[in-house]
């Protein structure tokens, strides 16, 4: 009898410490489990259709790629690297923990490669590699990335880094991350397909997306960005398209990958029965360019050591090529004056930063002023109807005889007004070139001619990375 008492006894005590262990351990599980957060917009006007913890300031992960490649974007646009320019790899990159694309330290790597594969491989090293190649180093990096956020409006992000791995104060939420998804689509369109591409090639090897099983499960799905650190749990930004109508869907702290994907989906769902069919489009305002801080004590800087004291304009000749063509054709003067106008509208805060860092300190800075085209001068000349050619530009190019097409269009006045545009989009690659508008039976081709292999070659590549239609050709 006692002894089954002692039993008894030992059986309770053993099943008591059971539960009191199973107890612990849940909520040891539950305190270290990701928090959750979501929000669902629609893309068009930005209008919140869904809201669960939005402001709550969690770990972003790898979404923190979209603000690295967001200001890597920001930075070819503004000519301060370009898209062929060969990185030279750091062993900090190098030794960056996976995801990684497998770079090597002292290798050197073209930008479009890393952007490729931090974009679909969400590789750590190509991140880091990205940021030393804008700003010297991943901490002027960071501190640009968070004066880009700013702007942006993402109020309650920091960044420490350029790839999302945990660290102390590396925190955004729901609601800044949709914000910077919302930019990425509409700021950057020409660079928004790199998020959808199930696979790339990164030149080192093919890599495959880490967002290719919601993109191919779920309807309309083309992009963005993926997340996961053991802190952050299992994070994504979403953008899926259905008729005239766009989602974007972020979760953060999702328990896989698995779950993410079905709750993101049972969210664009809930986004697509809300949203209007129809809605006006309004674009994001693109945020105010921050550039790269003041280079540190040390640093390597090229600066100007004195004012330009004078800057002499060649005198124009009347009767020049361009008046002479202008003359030939009343519709390239509309034309030319049109894009003069763009061009002033586009280069004026460029040359008003150019003039701010020239000027010594404290000197007025004179405003610029616009230049002045003189068609009084030039005498009409008969145009060549027969041959179908309206030249546009002189070259002064030799004997180089390649040339790109940018495209046949129906008029004639449309496709001059299409080859200034691109000259005043590319003057890297395109001055000097010849402007050509040749009439054919299926419309008329805009040219550039005049050209060696090598610049034609280039402006291509060039002017494909805008989005802009592009095809070579060699001498005939």
């Amino acid at each position: 009898m006692t002894s089954s008492i002692r039993g008894r006894n030992a059986l309770f005590v053993s099943v008591f410490f059971l539960l009191f262990f199973v107890v612990l351990l849940g909520a040891s599980l539950r305190a270290g489990a990701a928090p959750y957060a979501a929000m669902v917009i629609d893309a068009r006007t930005g209008e919140v259709l869904h809201s669960r913890n939005a402001d709550t300031r969690l770990h972003p992960a790898s979404l923190t790629k979209m603000m690295t490649l967001y200001v890597v974007f920001q930075a070819v646009e503004h000519g301060e690297i370009g898209l062929d320019t060969k990185v030279k790899i750091s062993k900090r990159a190098a030794n960056e923990v996976p995801s990684k694309l497998g770079l090597k330290a002292g290798q050197r790597i073209e930008l479009r490669y890393l952007i490729r594969a931090a974009a679909v491989k969400s590789a750590n090293d190509a991140a880091t590699a990205l940021a030393e190649a804008i700003s010297g180093s991943e901490a002027r990096f960071a501190r640009r990335m968070n004066r880009t956020a700013k702007s942006l409006g993402m109020t309650r992000t920091t960044f420490k880094n350029a790839h999302g791995l945990t660290a102390d104060g590396h925190l955004s939420t729901a609601s800044d991350m949709t914000t910077l998804g919302r930019h990425l689509f509409y700021d950057y369109p020409e660079y928004y397909n790199l998020f959808s591409r199930r696979s790339t090639d990164a030149k080192i090897r093919t890599v495959y997306n880490t967002n290719r099983k919601f993109l191919a499960a779920y309807k309309g799905a083309d992009g963005i960005k993926t997340g996961y650190t053991r802190a952050a749990g299992s994070n994504l930004v979403a953008s899926a398209e259905r008729g005239d109508v766009r989602i974007i869907t972020t979760v953060f702290g999702a328990s896989g990958s698995a779950a993410r994907n079905a709750k993101v989906a049972e969210l664009m769902d809930m986004g697509f029965k809300r949203a209007p069919r129809h809605a006006q489009v309004r674009k994001p305002d693109m945020p105010r360019y921050v550039g790269n801080e003041a280079a540190p004590v040390g640093a390597k800087t090229i600066r100007v050591a004195s004012a330009v004291k004078k800057s002499v304009r060649p005198v124009g000749r009347p009767g020049g090529a361009i008046g002479v063509a202008v003359a030939a054709s009343p519709t390239l003067k509309t034309g030319i004056e049109e894009a003069l106008a763009m061009a002033q509208t586009v280069a004026a805060p460029a040359r008003a930063t150019l003039a701010s860092n020239i000027a010594p300190e404290g000197s007025a800075v004179p405003k610029p002023r616009p230049p002045k085209l003189d068609f009084s001068a030039a005498k009409p000349v008969a145009s060549n109807q027969d041959s179908g050619v309206v030249v546009t530009r002189a070259s002064t190019s030799g004997s180089h005889h390649w040339g790109i097409n940018v495209g046949t269009y129906p008029s004639r006045y449309t496709a001059e007004r299409v080859l200034l545009k691109t000259a005043l989009k590319e003057m890297a690659t395109l001055d000097g070139a010849l402007r050509k508008v040749v009439s054919g039976n299926k419309g008329h081709d805009a040219n550039f001619v005049g050209m060696s292999e090598e610049q034609a070659d280039l402006a291509c590549r060039r002017l494909e990375a805008r989005g802009s239609e592009c095809t070579t050709f060699g001498p005939s």
